[in-house]
């Protein structure tokens, strides 16, 4: 299994290939879509491995406030996974890059870590968001995810901030964008 990790500000930052399903953080964050009922990709894998109790909380979060607008963060329990909960948040689907994608993509991130903190998590861990199913190309989305966590990062600490990445050709793109943003 491929990984690396250091310190930064306080917060341990791990990236790993692997699978985000099987994560033991108290958290882990699912690349939802705005309706919040399971999809394909990571939200389809997270939903089925996590059983139907995250679809339940999902149906009664739309109930209470709608869907979950692009950016933006709710959170459920992890029903049959081993993280406690599911922070669910929805990326923007990539329309060439003029359309806010790097804003939306970056508050879907910061609005995680933010959710985290306010119900007292201590390690989350987060998939690639948006570079799926929603076309965001990876070498982009990977500069504006680690950059929206290292800014949430100098005024919050986490015990563990962990990137999963499912395939060895992202982890890589990870790998070589970490050591220019966290340098």
């Amino acid at each position: 299994m491929k990984s690396i990790g250091f310190t930064y500000n306080g917060t341990k930052i791990t990236l790993l290939k692997g699978d985000i399903t099987k994560q033991d953080t108290e958290v882990i964050v699912n690349a939802a879509n705005s309706s919040l009922m399971g999809g394909g990709g990571v939200d389809g894998a997270i939903h089925r491995a996590g059983g139907p109790e995250i679809l339940k909380e999902c149906k009664e979060i739309r109930k209470n406030q709608g869907k979950c607008p692009t950016g933006e963060a709710v959170i459920t329990s992890g029903g049959n996974l081993k993280a406690k909960y599911v922070i669910h948040t929805v990326g923007p689907i990539w329309r060439g890059g003029n359309n806010k994608e790097p804003q939306l993509l970056s508050n879907a991130y910061k609005n995680s870590l933010k959710l985290a903190h306010e119900n007292n998590i201590k390690t989350i861990a987060f998939p690639s968001i948006s570079t799926g199913a929603y076309g965001y190309p990876i070498e982009k989305a990977s500069i504006v995810a680690l950059n929206a966590v290292k800014e949430v990062l100098n005024k919050i600490t986490f015990e563990e901030v962990r990137f999963i990445l499912y395939s060895g050709e992202d982890f890589e793109v990870y790998k070589d964008k970490i050591e220019k943003v966290f340098s």
